[in-house]
């Protein structure tokens, strides 16, 4: 993997590794596949907030003991931020980025699945605000600054580059793409589909899929695996 481009980034951590293992087993149930995909994004986060945001001061406040000290939160600021899941399997993974910003951000859904013949996006939901904001309602809508997106798995690239085109087209000045599991193809296509704006955060990354877009050995179909639709 030496040869990734410079805006994709594969974590090493070896707790991090222990636990993909433990997601690529076929006898991991749902729970515990529930559990694991929720940690994986939480260290995987963690990795791509650090280098994606930066603290800045935000005024005063007191500590129990009387003493003032200076607050902070990050730069850009939560209210700038859009956390956007891909529909389905992507929900699994917004309570842990949730978790590490210092507060709430609006949370923007996109649906888009494979069509089983050629494997690429069709996109069908959408709530983007596209609506602009009033002087009497500023935070009525409009681009984020920055939008994190989160889908478990990066398998031929096209979906995330359907997902960054839209929000490219929305008019988001950056894009953090944090996944679980993604392909080396798949991590190129989604790296060079707007290389200056995009930075792609993975837990680990495969060799390859198979004639059916699905990566091997990867983690099966993880939104089955997560939602117990196995068989539908």
């Amino acid at each position: 993997m030496a040869n990734l481009p410079r805006n994709a980034h594969v974590s090493s951590h070896p707790c991090l590794q222990a636990k993909l293992s433990q997601l690529r087993s076929a006898s991991t149930g749902s729970r515990d596949v529930q559990t694991l995909v929720h940690e994986i994004a939480l260290m995987v986060g963690y990795e791509a907030l650090a280098s994606g945001l930066k603290a800045k001061e935000d005024g005063t406040d007191k500590s129990p003991l009387g003493y003032t000290y200076t607050t902070k939160t990050t730069s850009p600021a939560p209210s700038a931020i859009s956390l956007v899941p891909i529909l389905r399997s992507g929900l699994s993974m917004v309570p842990a980025l949730s978790s590490l910003l210092p507060s709430p951000v609006p949370v923007h859904h996109l649906g888009l699945y494979r069509e089983k013949s050629t494997l690429q996006p069709v996109e069908y939901y959408n709530n983007l605000p596209y609506h602009s904001a009033t002087p009497t309602n500023p935070n009525a809508g409009g681009p984020a600054e920055l939008a994190i997106v989160v889908d478990p798995i990066i398998a031929t690239g096209a979906t995330a580059c359907a997902a960054i085109d839209t929000l490219k087209d929305w008019g988001v000045k950056r894009i953090i793409v944090v996944a679980v599991l993604a392909t080396e193809t798949g991590l190129e296509k989604a790296c060079g589909e707007w290389e200056e704006g995009v930075e792609v955060w993975v837990g680990g990354c495969d060799e390859d899929v198979d004639e059916k877009g699905m990566i091997k050995p990867g983690l099966g179909d993880v939104g089955d695996r997560l939602y117990l639709t196995i068989g539908k």
